[in-house]
């Protein structure tokens, strides 16, 4: 139990019959709380709700000082923004379709430049077969060559050799 020491006796503060303290706060509380809670509703609230609002660009009235509906606000809030959004994807396409278009020319270039290696390989591969050819054709004249000399020189030793068992018989 609570209570307080005074030269002229000890007062219960919380004995309605000793402190009129507990009805005293109780009325108060009551009769301030409504007070306070109106206060919070009409004031702070709506002052939160309209700073959250016009943070959103939903203000209560235009520029001209004329009221405009949540529904209209929002009308134009959305006509605004999918107009936003339409140029975004307009943009986004315009740049894919410049990326492409410079991809396509980069494919192109790489085919032309691959195009012309192997036209110059072929032209490098056609002129060594030629060299290869006619080196071939030289050799086995050569080769014709030094086999008619083999039989010739074959042909004339042993006409020699024939000669010389003649004489010794």
């Amino acid at each position: 139990m609570r209570a307080r020491q005074y030269p002229w006796g000890i007062v219960q503060i919380e004995n309605e019959s000793h402190c009129d303290f507990v009805k005293l706060r109780e009325m108060l509380i009551r009769t301030n709380m409504e007070d306070m809670r109106e206060q919070t509703h009409t004031k702070h609230y709506e002052l939160y709700r309209r700073k959250r609002l016009g943070e959103m660009g939903f203000g209560d009235v235009e520029i001209n000082t004329k009221p405009v509906s949540f529904q209209q606000a929002f009308a134009m809030k959305r006509s605004i923004h999918l107009s936003e959004l339409q140029a975004k994807k307009e943009e986004i396409l315009q740049r894919f379709e410049q990326r492409r278009i410079t991809n396509d020319n980069q494919l192109k270039e790489r085919q032309r430049e691959l195009h012309a290696k192997f036209e110059q390989l072929k032209k490098e591969h056609e002129e060594e077969k030629r060299k290869l050819d006619e080196a071939r054709i030289k050799y086995e004249e050569e080769f014709i060559d030094f086999s008619n000399r083999k039989i010739q020189f074959n042909s004339a030793c042993q006409t020699m050799t024939l000669g010389k068992r003649g004489h010794k018989k």
